[in-house]
């Protein structure tokens, strides 16, 4: 075929933007989850009216105190920490001993966080604390976890049992996150799926966190919102139980190619249920304007906005990094730094082939 693009149009073209590097992409979406965590968590239980009459009829769009202080994260930033931290620990394990297991590191580092909120795994799979993000004193703070997560965890037999539950709660899918970096060593859409069945039983819960792992794999390898959602598309194809997700992800790119609402359409949910919380991120995401405008209509709903907030700012965090993210809502963020240490060193162990394992699991990420 020929080209018929005029010369012109050929030599005028404007450079294309440099894209992120890969550390870059994943500070920006553990830092922008956790900031769109901190702007809904004052709002998670209220509804729309509600938040309205508290904040202007804009909504909430600044911090407010909860928890004590400004900027505070709750259970969806804690979980995500604790995923990353025990994708690393998998990896370092897999590095030294030649074995190693994504769900059964990951259900460790679950099992650690259940110790944090006050709960006590079964005698069998009893732990002790190892590794920097345990010694972490703010994160022994319980910020409205979840029942089916705590509940879960706690019945887990051995290390990576899969939860013996019928549950859909939005509790896998706002947490795998991390899983969409671990490329080359995994398939994110299969670990996303294996991590939230941690918790998690109905097909819907635990394919949304598959297909959610999937997008942020494909935004890593460089790909913009719609084509890494088509990549996703494919890993779902042929699930069983993939009916509900894959409704709910049309009606969102639907409803998106209609343009930008002042509201989340209320026919996406309220985001308590997987499916639901997946499809009003990529609908916010897609119709944004930027980082803020997109983070402000997740967290504006008499839904889960914690939960909404978290999946858009990581979303779009990890397209476009961390420069996009507001700097007032950057500075009061609680556990920044940490936020910052284990995005880097994720990107080490997953993006460095030079990156030490043996130093790695000294001390910071055993991998026993």
């Amino acid at each position: 075929m020929l080209n018929t693009t005029p010369p012109s149009a050929i030599t005028s073209s404007t450079p294309p933007t440099p894209q992120p590097s890969l550390r870059n992409r994943i500070r920006g979406c553990l830092l922008g989850g956790a900031v769109g965590d901190a702007l809904g968590a004052p709002v998670e239980f209220d509804a729309l009216a509600t938040i309205r009459r508290r904040f202007g009829p804009q909504g909430i769009t600044a911090f407010s105190p909860v928890y004590g202080r400004l900027g505070a994260i709750t259970d969806d930033t804690q979980m995500t920490l604790w995923t990353a931290e025990g994708l690393i620990r998998a990896w370092v394990r897999g590095s030294l001993r030649g074995i190693s297991s994504f769900p059964g590191c990951v259900g460790h580092a679950y099992l650690r966080w259940l110790r944090t909120q006050g709960r006590r795994p079964r005698p069998q799979v009893e732990i002790g604390g190892d590794g920097w993000l345990w010694g972490v004193q703010a994160l022994w703070s319980p910020r409205a976890p979840g029942n089916t997560c705590l509940s879960a965890l706690s019945s887990a037999q051995s290390f990576g049992d899969f939860a013996a539950n019928d549950s859909k709660g939005c509790g896998g899918v706002m947490r795998v996150a991390p899983v969409g970096f671990i490329r080359p060593f995994g398939l994110p859409f299969a670990v996303g799926c294996d991590v939230a069945k941690l918790t998690h039983g109905h097909p819907s819960g635990y394919l949304a966190a598959g297909y959610f792992a999937a997008v942020i794999a494909a935004i890593a390898d460089g790909c913009d919102l719609q084509a890494a959602l088509g990549r996703a598309d494919a890993d779902l194809d042929g699930c069983d139980g993939r009916d509900e997700v894959v409704r709910a992800v049309a009606a969102a790119r639907a409803l998106a190619a209609n343009g930008r609402a002042d509201v989340l359409p209320a026919e996406l949910g309220a985001g308590w249920v997987a499916e639901e919380a997946l499809a009003m991120a990529l609908w916010c995401a897609l119709v944004g304007r930027d980082f803020r405008d997109a983070v402000v209509l997740a967290v504006n709903h008499g839904g889960d906005s914690d939960s909404i907030g978290s999946l858009t700012g990581q979303l779009l965090g990890a397209l476009h990094g961390p420069d996009v993210i507001p700097a007032e809502w950057l500075e009061p963020l609680e556990l920044r730094a940490e936020i910052e240490r284990l995005a880097d060193d994720l990107a080490t162990a997953f993006g460095d082939p030079a990156a030490d394992a043996e130093a790695m699991g000294q001390t910071d990420y055993p991998g026993w």
